[in-house]
Formats: C-alpha cells, structure tokens, sequence
C-alpha cells in the first residue's frame, strides 16, 4: 500500500518538512508512481518508523525544530545523487566543474567566462590549506567592490573569481589561469590524463551535496546579505572542523598505515578493538552505498598502478567486511590521493574547489529568497522562578 506524503506525515503525526527531512536523512524512503508526479511513500515503512519514533509529542519537538530549507539545487533520494534534476554521475561522465558551476548556478554559457580575473592575492604558505584559502579571499574581498552587487548576474561574476582563486590557492600557484580547474589542478601535481580524469570527476562529484554544514553556514550568512566572498569564508571555517573537513585526512591516514605493510583485515580489527573508528566508511544518506564512492573509485582503478589498485580494493573489502558499510566519498578522496601520490593535503583540496560551486548555488538561492534564517532554540534549561 502506498500513501500520498500528507497521509505519511499524519500517520506520523509530523509536518511535510519534517517528512521531507526523514527523506534527506535516509531514515524513509519515497517511490515514484508511473503516470504521477507525486512521489509515495510504502504504507510497512511509514508504520516501521511509526513505531521507532517518540511517541510523545515533547520528545519530538526537536525534529520540529530542525531547519528544513526549500531548494532546487540538489536531490539525493533512493541512492541517487541528482543536481536540479540530472543524474550527478551521469555528468561526471564527461563534464568538467565549469560545466557544473554553469548548471547548478544556472548561467549562460559565455567565451572566456572563467578566463583568469583581477589580480592575484597575496599569501603565505605557512599556515593550513583552509586558512590559506580565508587569507586569499580576504585580500581579494578588500578590492573587489563589485561584489556588492548580489543579482544573480554579480555573484556568478564573484563566484568565478572566487573559484579561480581557490583552485590557484589549492595548486599553490601564484595567480588563477584561465585553464580548466581539473586541468590546473592536474598540472600542478603531475598527473598524466588519466589521472587529470579522476580530477574531473572528483570534482564534478563534490560540486554539491544538500544542506550538509558547512552548506547550511553558507545559506545562514548569505541570508543576512553579506557578499560571497564572506559566504564561502564562512562555509571554509565550518569545514575546517574535523567532524566535516577532516574525515577525508582520516581515511589518507589509515590508507598510509596499511600501505605501510601488514594484513588490512587485522590492522584494521585492531583499530576497532582499540575503540577507534574506521574512517571513510558509512554514509546515513545512501544506506546502499554511496555512488559518488564508487564512480570515483571506479576512476582512481583505471588510472592507478595495479598494486596501487589492488591495495584500495583489499581496503574496501576489509573495511566493508568488518563495519557492515561500504566506503563513503571521503575514502574514495583518500584513496585518490594515496594511489596517484598526490599531496597530503589534495583531498581536502578537492573537496574545497568542488563545494564552492555549491556553495556560490546555495548563496544565489538564498539572495533571491530574501529571507533570513533564524531557527528557534528548545530551552532545557531551569525555568524562571524554579529553585
């Protein structure tokens, strides 16, 4: 039996947001009906959550509480990863991040439109990739007036030169080129074109993914109406923190101790004993696998050394086996990374340069809606006049 998202949410005893995060999340799965735009949802997984959940309508008052933004951008449902309504994989096929960017901000294809813009900014080596990054972007925020202007017109202009900096930025070049990204990046650390292929592919891949953190810290500045440039600083800072940006050098790590020798199965029940995670594994959005994983995977195979390789694909199978999950985005980045001999900090690179198309989209977004996100907070604390 199949319900229409109204009776799945009574049934519930939820909202049509609060149903429509179930979705985002994983935790309820939707259907499309032959003949009928409305998806359904099965009547046995509505019940099975049914009797998970609170019963109680105090304890669910925090999912009520949790933001559920309004987006045309990106869809993942059944396993499928979706921007405004193409197949993500599908594109990765053949597309580079420009086309992408083009796609997910909805500009208009123009000649020389992501040639090399203004002046490189300066900075330092010195510090981590993420505040190198904040250090560029804020030298080019202090000159860059026209990025005032937050039309759809302005923040595509801003978005490029944004993006051109901060693949110069992860390449350790000295100024933007008016190359593509993957072919920058590719050039910077060597590759041979299959390896520039992984490149492109990672990227498209990464180029946006939902309302994950450091995306929702884009959307909350852009609605107080600050420019891009204070947008993607904001969503670097977020993914600076090791619960987002950090997973990937998680996964590098353990993908180094098992290239250093020993059986992957046993080094890795050894970290499991130890109370440790194993990084780069599981994905609550994709309970199937994620496909970004394998499509990347799939690439780094091709264009890896045969050892290289096989030592991935003995990880995958030990890691699969021991946590009941398949490998997540971050280990198809790391193994990227180690398979090719890419700079230890590359992974995060990858996913820096990919996610500012998504987060210049989200910004757009937010700029055209005009409104500002407030969530409300559910006090626990003592109440007024409680001893």
């Amino acid at each position: 039996m199949l319900l229409t998202a109204r009776e799945a949410a009574a049934r519930l005893g939820i909202k049509l947001d609060t149903l429509y995060a179930y979705v985002s999340r994983g935790r309820l799965r939707s259907v499309m009906v032959p003949g009928s735009r409305q998806r359904r949802y099965r009547a046995a997984e509505v019940e099975a959550l049914r009797a998970t959940a609170a019963p109680s309508p105090r304890a669910a008052e925090p999912e009520a509480l949790t933001p559920v933004i309004a987006s045309s951008i990106c869809l993942i449902e059944n396993g499928r990863l979706y921007y405004r309504g193409e197949d993500a994989l599908a594109l990765a096929e053949t597309a580079s991040l420009e086309d992408a960017a083009r796609l997910l901000w909805q500009a208009e294809a123009a000649d020389g439109e992501f040639a090399a813009l203004g002046e490189a900014a300066e900075g330092t080596r010195s510090v981590g990739l993420i505040a190198r990054c904040q250090m560029r972007l804020a030298a080019l925020a202090e000159k860059d007036l026209p990025a005032l202007d937050l039309s759809r017109a302005g923040v595509i202009r801003t978005g490029r030169l944004i993006l051109r900096e901060l693949a110069a930025c992860v390449a350790a070049a000295a100024g933007p080129t008016a190359a593509p990204v993957h072919r920058q990046l590719a050039a910077a650390w060597a590759l041979d074109e299959a390896g520039a292929a992984v490149v492109r592919r990672a990227l498209v891949l990464l180029a946006d993914h939902e309302l994950n953190a450091s995306t929702f810290v884009a959307r909350c500045v852009a609605s107080t109406a600050a420019t891009p440039y204070a947008v993607v600083m904001a969503a670097l800072a977020a993914l600076s923190g090791r619960r987002h940006g950090g997973a990937s050098a998680r996964a590098e790590a353990l993908l180094r101790e098992l290239a250093g020798g020993g059986d992957a199965l046993a080094l890795m029940a050894s970290r499991l004993a130890r109370g440790e995670e194993l990084p780069g594994f599981g994905q609550f959005l994709y309970p199937d696998g994620d496909p970004r994983a394998a499509a990347i995977l799939a690439a780094v195979s091709e264009a890896a050394a045969p050892a290289a390789g096989k030592a991935i694909a003995t990880a995958v199978a030990a890691g699969t086996r021991l946590g009941g999950q398949p490998p997540n985005v971050d280990f198809a980045l790391a193994a990227a990374t180690t398979a090719l001999g890419l700079p230890p900090s590359a992974a995060l690179g990858l996913f820096v340069v990919g996610r500012t198309v998504g987060w210049i989209a989200h910004a757009i977004e937010q700029y055209e809606s005009g409104g500002l996100i407030r969530p409300r907070a559910r006090y626990t604390g003592r109440r007024p006049g409680v001893s």
